[in-house]
């Protein structure tokens, strides 16, 4: 996984802030690959409840993080129970590490 132990922190944290305690961050996609150099970093936020406005929150979480990764892409995949399962959903599941 090509995070740092401090971008890890930083991104549970982020996520906490803006989604909550309860919600979890799963990393995919190219990040996963230690022999792989530059990508943007995939993340899919899991909240146990509804969620008003996702494309809001996922925005924030997404530019709060680009920040932390001074400036690199973030896209945020966000699952909560009134939000449509998508195939990119299972994806992240199946593929992705919890942070």
């Amino acid at each position: 996984m090509r995070l740092t132990p401090e971008q890890i922190e930083g991104i549970r944290r982020i996520v906490a802030e803006q989604a909550g305690s309860d919600a979890t961050v799963r990393l995919f996609g190219s990040r996963l690959d230690d022999l792989a150099r530059g990508g943007d970093v995939d993340l899919l936020v899991e909240v146990p409840r509804p969620v008003d406005d996702p494309a809001p929150l996922a925005a924030r979480i997404a530019g709060r993080v680009s920040r932390l990764m001074e400036g690199r892409k973030v896209d945020v995949i966000l699952h909560a129970p009134n939000l449509r399962e998508l195939p990119i959903h299972e994806v992240a599941r199946r593929e992705g590490i919890v942070l």
